[in-house]
């Protein structure tokens, strides 16, 4: 299992604009600014990735917490569903429904929405100020699969209430590491690299 790393976008840059189709409802979901809303949190995934895999008991139950207290949320897949058909969008809808996501799950076919975020692995979060300023970037937490460690969310969902309550953003933000995300042959990006 090869493990890449999250490429750290600067905190501070303005959150990337996109519209992609919610597997769920077959409905357009475009990220824009909504002035009763206090955050939004982007975040890159997939069903097969084991890293992704050892989140899911714990994350969808998490941040459906959060929709109600003004934080937009967006899980979106960008895997070549020819390589990997596991994550296309029929399965994607099947993992949405059975972990219960109270956010929609969009699917990245053209893999430009994953490039414009500079995202690297699965899991990989982005996690904007209701300004659209990058706010925090990074792990869920230390949990690795196979690890002893257990799933708390602590890095992430510790960054959501920092953003609520109003305080600074986390000095100590550490990458998220995962899967790559599987690039089609044309669309690997020049920022992209594997690391061990």
């Amino acid at each position: 299992m090869v493990a890449t790393h999250s490429c750290m976008l600067p905190i501070g840059t303005e959150a990337p604009i996109f519209e992609l189709e919610d597997v769920c409802s077959g409905k357009k979901v475009k990220l824009q600014k909504n002035e009763k809303s206090k955050g939004y949190l982007v975040a890159f995934i997939c069903n097969h990735c084991p890293f992704v895999i050892n989140l899911l008991h714990h994350l969808p139950v998490q941040l459906n917490k959060f929709l109600n207290e003004g934080i937009e949320i967006f899980a979106i897949s960008s895997n070549d569903v020819d390589k990997y058909p596991q994550d296309s969008p029929a399965e994607m809808k099947k993992v949405s429904i059975e972990h219960q996501f109270g956010f929609p799950y969009l699917f990245d076919k053209s893999q430009q929405v994953a490039t414009s975020y500079t995202a690297a692995c699965t899991p990989d979060f982005f996690l904007f100020d209701g300004n659209f300023k990058l706010f925090y970037r990074g792990r869920y937490d230390a949990s690795r699969p196979g690890s002893t460690e257990p799933v708390t969310g602590k890095d992430l969902l510790g960054a959501i209430r920092c953003l609520l309550s109003g305080s600074t953003a986390p000095e100590n933000q550490l990458p998220s590491i995962g899967c790559n995300i599987k690039w089609r042959p044309d669309r690997v990006p020049n920022y992209f690299t594997r690391k061990p």
